[in-house]
C-alpha cells in the first residue's frame, strides 16, 4: 500500500528547506514571469533585452535555476513585463500557519 503524506502547501517545506518561504516566492513570481514570456510568443533574446540580462540568465528563470535572483529582482522583472506587483500584508487565520503567498490576479 502506498502512503501518503498531507502537503503543507509549500513543497520546499515539506522536502525540508530551511528557507522554503522565499524559494516558494521566487518560484511563483518566475511561474508568472514564465507565463507571460510565454503568452507573447518572446525569444529568449527578446526577453533578455527587455530585462537588460543575458540569455543564460533568461533560461535559468524559465527552468526554475533562482538560486542567482532576489525576490526584488523576480519583481522587478514583472515590471519590465508590464506587471503591477502588490504586497499585501494581513492576519493569519487562526486555522494555519503564517505563510508567505504570491497570487495573479
Amino acid at each position: 500500500m502506498t502512503k501518503f503524506e498531507k502537503s503543507s502547501g509549500n513543497v520546499f517545506r515539506d522536502l525540508g528547506f530551511a528557507n522554503a518561504d522565499e524559494m516558494l516566492a521566487k518560484a511563483d513570481l518566475a511561474r508568472q514571469a514564465g507565463k507571460l514570456i510565454k503568452q507573447r510568443g518572446l525569444t529568449q533574446a527578446q526577453v533578455a533585452a527587455l530585462l537588460k540580462v543575458d540569455q543564460p540568465k533568461v533560461s535559468a528563470l524559465l527552468n526554475g535555476r533562482l538560486t542567482a535572483f532576489s525576490t526584488e529582482r523576480l519583481m522587478q522583472f514583472l515590471k519590465a513585463l508590464d506587471q503591477d506587483v502588490k504586497i499585501v500584508v494581513k492576519p493569519r487565520p487562526r486555522s494555519r500557519a503564517a505563510q508567505i503567498r504570491v497570487a495573479a490576479e
